[in-house]
């Protein structure tokens, strides 16, 4: 007995320390559930609003515009569970706050999370195509840094960041945190006193148009959308963020000093943070032990168009039009603008909304524009934009199309995005960044391109998304103008306040169409930064208004945003930019010659370290024929430089385009791309200038535009390959590798290749036999059906067609179900057979009632006249022989008084059908 209960507890000291790892390691992944779950109910909770359409607050308007599509998202949630889960594991396993987490446990979060696959670099393909065309994710630009300035991945930080706990906590986290003997001032007040003024305060620039200012804007969403938490309620807690005024991650709350209302902050999401990212621990090689939080762009660095072809594969599935020949994408199918396309609508379940038209009903509603970047739909103007260039790429496309009958729809379309993205990169850098920093800074900081350098990493940096290119934010007109065709106030549709077009595509559609905007654009003045007009009352008391409910103010954001991301104060980036520290009053003067605006800065400041570097950079001196600062001309010259000379596929890279193609594209201009996408027939050459109709205004036909015929493609033929041939269902790309011809076939939408993708031309002919397309059976995939719950999917020949039940109609996605407002086809045909129905029932049942009672009146009455007189005859025996009357009798007998009252009853009844 003994001996067994030796090996017993030998066993068990055994076991334990076999399976004690895993249990341990299914405690660390109890936790990381623990996180998701704690990050699942509200992130759940936003979306079905979103997705219900029930936006009640410019705060969740503001989540809105800058909600990434779903790869981002589920990057920006991985982040936050690792971030929750690596705080939990913080607080119950080390004891100083300076003890870390093992590599090794960090490492299984970070898998448990679904951050590690997101932090790994990707697998490059290693083809010609890789060669010839970008990656939609902007990867694999660099071989070396394969994640250099792809989507989904951190900012780029050119000085350490400054947060009060050393790795995460804003600056201006903790109240009485001290910077050089002060607090910092709250954002609201630096607001109010210095850069807010009233909507009349607007001085028009004399030189250039308010185009200059959306195109800023439009060029900004091509490069960098940093998302911010995708959860609305505070990770410890729950609390929710709308309702909170306390400092809770990712909860950092808008103070309102001396606020006579009872409201006493703003609400404010902090940015999600890269995965990896905010803490002491060390994770991998690639990070250091000081590891600080970063945060994330969703979007590719590049200047290549992604606010037109998304920066994600699943974006540019959603865009493009698969049943197209010509590589087109898609358009709107429900408006037109006089015979011109519109941005397609946003799917019906997608988590977007925007303002409804108020002369509609709900059912009837405008939804949000889809296009590459959600921020489409932001105002007119940008969505003008927008329209414009899915314009211009479909009317490429076709001509390429036309001009090389043996280009697949795959290659038109990644010919026209590569001319699009070489116009976006042609018109920001030869016509609208020389106007931003001057001719001198340009010289300085972007100078001639010498060709691509794989060392510079082009990444958009923390500095230049979150402060320098938001200067742009004080050229914003107060107005939207719009003109008819004389160029004059439109009576048909008069100019309006910002904050009556904010979120509202409806306005472009029902109000007009593009002409209009794009005239007011072109023939009115941009907004001049004045050190005391620097933001209009519709940017910081009525953004994003929707109703009385509230209100945002994008100067304190973009102040509040500079602190969550850490950045380092005014004179850090100055001296980073080789310019002289201002450490006092009479230096800061040198910088900012209105000495009312530097003794408002002082006065809250108090230290001029202490300067936001937004602010800082925004109000500083204009450079000579610029229209910003020093400090800023510096950051954005640098951070131009890197996106074009750190590019790959820049267009001026010798092996991006022909001599003869470069030639035609520098000959391209924005006034050129208005004149082949609108109505209208006269332009300025230069968009970007101010000018007066008609004198200062060109016919289209002036305005030079670029031979597409250089891209006219030709084979040889006098080799034994000869002309390639055909697949069904499928096409091929030409190109070239180490000197030899290269086909890279690819099957149509819809089929599968089988076989070899790529064939090469040899002294003995093609070196293997063509692959074959196979139709896809898409109903098949049940991980991602291609079709929604409420809809029935159709295998069809290269495609599918999800089927609705009568009386549900598809939706502007062509894959859900919505009530079409109207009776199934055999209603009338049910209704009359469920009446007929009705009719016999009611019938029978009226005839068995009748029946049943006539002869029950019958019965009774044959009985009810005998029992009457016995009862009275035994009531009145009763009566006499007890002394009672014979009513009391009769009470006293419940059963005897309600049988008497049904045969009085009756007896009246027979009494007037007789008489």
């Amino acid at each position: 007995m003994r001996a067994l209960t030796a090996l017993a507890v030998a066993l068990v000291v055994m076991g334990t320390g076999i399976f004690f790892p895993f249990i341990w390691r299914s405690r660390e992944f109890l936790k990381v559930v623990e996180s998701q779950l704690r990050l699942f109910f509200p992130i759940s909770l936003c979306h079905r609003n979103l997705k219900k359409r029930e936006v009640s607050s410019p705060t969740q308007l503001l989540s809105l515009a800058k909600l990434p599509e779903p790869t981002s998202r589920a990057v920006s949630q991985a982040a936050e569970i690792m971030e929750t889960s690596i705080q939990t594991m913080k607080c119950e396993k080390l004891q100083l706050p300076t003890d870390a987490l093992s590599a090794d446990l960090l490492g299984t979060i970070a898998n448990l999370s679904g951050c590690l696959p997101f932090m790994l670099p990707p697998k490059c393909p290693d083809t010609c195509l890789a060669n010839k065309y970008r990656l939609i994710t902007g990867a694999c630009n660099n071989r070396d840094h394969p994640r250099w300035g792809a989507s989904n991945t951190a900012l780029a930080r050119w000085l350490p960041p400054v947060y009060e706990d050393g790795f995460s906590q804003p600056r201006g986290w903790n109240p009485n945190f001290l910077y050089h003997g002060f607090p910092l001032p709250s954002v609201r007040e630096v607001t109010r006193q210095i850069i807010q003024v009233s909507n009349e305060a607007v001085t028009e620039d004399d030189q250039y148009s308010d185009f200059l200012t959306v195109w800023g804007q439009y060029i900004d969403h091509d490069i960098a959308l940093t998302p911010q938490s995708t959860s609305t309620a505070a990770f410890w807690g729950g609390v929710d963020c709308q309702l909170t005024c306390e400092n809770q991650n990712p909860c950092f709350p808008i103070q309102l000093p001396g606020n006579s209302s009872r409201t006493t902050c703003l609400p404010f999401y902090r940015s999600s943070a890269a995965c990896g990212t905010g803490d002491h621990s060390a994770l991998f090689g690639n990070l250091s032990v000081a590891n600080p939080r970063q945060q994330m762009n969703s979007l590719t660095s590049f200047l290549d168009a992604s606010t037109v072809y998304g920066s994600s594969p699943a974006s540019e599935k959603m865009l493009r039009n698969w049943s197209s020949a010509e590589g087109q994408l898609r358009v709107n199918t429900q408006h037109r603008d006089a015979d011109r396309a519109y941005l397609p609508f946003m799917p019906l379940r997608a988590t977007t909304s925007c303002a409804p038209d108020p002369r509609t009903t709900m059912a009837h509603s405008t939804p949000c524009f889809l296009a590459g970047d959600g921020r489409a739909s932001e105002v007119p103007s940008l969505a003008a934009v927008h329209t414009l260039w899915l314009r211009e790429h479909n009317r490429l496309a076709a001509a390429f199309k036309a001009l090389n009958a043996h280009w697949s729809a795959d290659t038109a379309y990644q010919e026209a995005r590569k001319v699009v993205g070489a116009l976006h990169q042609i018109i920001t850098m030869r016509d609208y960044i020389p106007r931003i920093l001057g001719p001198e800074a340009f010289r300085q900081y972007v100078g001639p391109y010498e060709g691509y350098d794989p060392t510079v990493n082009p990444t958009v940096s923390n500095i230049f998304s979150t402060a320098a290119f938001r200067f742009g934010h004080a050229t914003v007109h107060p107005l939207v103008r719009r003109l008819d065709t004389n160029f004059q106030d439109h009576t048909g549709f008069p100019r309006l306040q910002l904050h009556d077009v904010f979120f509202r595509p409806w306005r472009l559609i029902q109000e007009g169409g593009l002409d209009p905007i794009v005239r007011g654009l072109l023939a009115r003045p941009a907004k001049l930064q004045v050190q005391e007009q620097l933001m209009n009352e519709e940017l910081t008391e009525k953004l994003f208004v929707l109703s009385s409910a509230g209100t945002l103010d994008l100067a304190s954001l973009n102040l509040q945003r500079g602190r969550d991301h850490g950045l380092p104060g005014y004179n850090e980036w100055r001296e980073f930019c080789g310019l002289s520290r201002l450490e006092t009053l009479a230096e800061l003067s040198r910088a900012i010659t209105n000495k009312s605006m530097v003794n408002k800065i002082m006065d809250l400041y108090k230290h001029p370290d202490n300067i936001d570097v937004w602010l800082g950079g925004l109000v500083e001196n204009f450079l000579p024929r610029a229209r910003t600062g020093a400090l800023f001309a510096c950051i954005i010259g640098k951070q131009m430089k890197a996106l074009r000379d750190g590019d790959r596929f820049w267009w001026e890279h010798s092996h991006v385009f022909t001599d003869a193609q470069r030639r035609e594209l520098g000959k391209h201009s924005l006034s050129r791309v208005i004149c082949d996408n609108t109505g209208l027939t006269r332009v300025p050459v230069d968009a970007f200038l101010v000018g007066t109709f008609p004198q200062d205004f060109e016919p289209c036909e002036d305005i030079p535009s670029m031979d597409l015929e250089v891209w006219r493609e030709a084979f040889p033929q006098d080799d034994k390959c000869g002309f390639p041939d055909k697949v069904d269902n499928g096409d091929f790309v030409y190109c070239e590798e180490s000197g030899n011809r290269v086909l890279v076939y690819s099957c149509r939408h819809g089929y599968e290749l089988q076989g070899q993708e790529q064939v090469t031309c040899t002294q003995n002919g093609w070196d293997s036999q063509l692959p074959v397309c196979k139709d896809v059976d898409e109903c098949a995939d049940l991980t991602h059906p291609p079709c929604h719950p409420s809809a029935k999917c159709k295998n069809t020949k290269g495609s599918f067609q999800c089927v609705c039940t009568d009386p549900y109609a598809l939706g502007e996605d062509g894959r859900t179900c919505i009530d079409s407002g109207r009776l199934p086809r055999a209603s009338w045909v049910s209704i009359a057979l469920g009446a007929i129905l009705v009719g016999g029932l009611a019938s029978l049942t009226w005839t068995m009632i009748c029946r049943w009672t006539r002869s029950d009146r019958k019965s009774m009455l044959s009985i009810t006249e005998r029992d009457t007189r016995e009862m009275a005859q035994s009531g009145c025996r009763k009566s006499q022989e007890k002394g009672i009357s014979p009513h009391r009798v009769a009470a006293q007998d419940t059963k005897q008084v309600a049988y008497i009252s049904r045969v009085m009853v009756l007896q009246g009844d027979q009494g007037r059908n007789s008489g």
